[in-house]
């Protein structure tokens, strides 16, 4: 594991997701992030490193209450079905950050008639 940048543990935590097919890095709202289809599902921030994943908004409410993320609230703007996990387990976040592309690619593939 490598800690040279806030967002190190993030890239490290998204090495698998990265070779999947439609999968690419951008940025939203100046964070680095991983999109699907264009569609975006995981993201960083950049200055504490603190992983976001986009879920439904049952999943984040149930995140929240059994204190495993908090809201994310970019400007004080709550997001419903984004949620910031700050806990480093590299685990934890790679099984979030697929849950998000499977969120996030399910509509996506109903849509252009591709397959997951």
């Amino acid at each position: 594991m490598t800690a040279e940048t806030p967002t190190a543990f993030f890239w490290e935590a998204a090495e698998e997701t990265l070779g999947a097919d439609g999968v690419e890095t951008s940025t939203m709202m100046g964070f680095p992030c991983l999109r699907v289809c264009g569609a975006f599902f995981a993201s960083c921030d950049h200055r504490s490193g603190d992983l976001i994943v986009k879920l439904p908004a049952a999943r984040v409410q149930e995140l929240l209450t059994i204190g495993a993320g908090a809201p994310f609230a970019p400007a004080g703007r709550v997001f419903r079905e984004w949620v910031l996990v700050a806990d480093r387990d590299i685990g934890r976040w790679r099984a979030l950050i697929a849950e998000a592309r499977s969120f996030v690619e399910a509509p996506l593939s109903a849509k252009h008639g591709l397959r997951v």
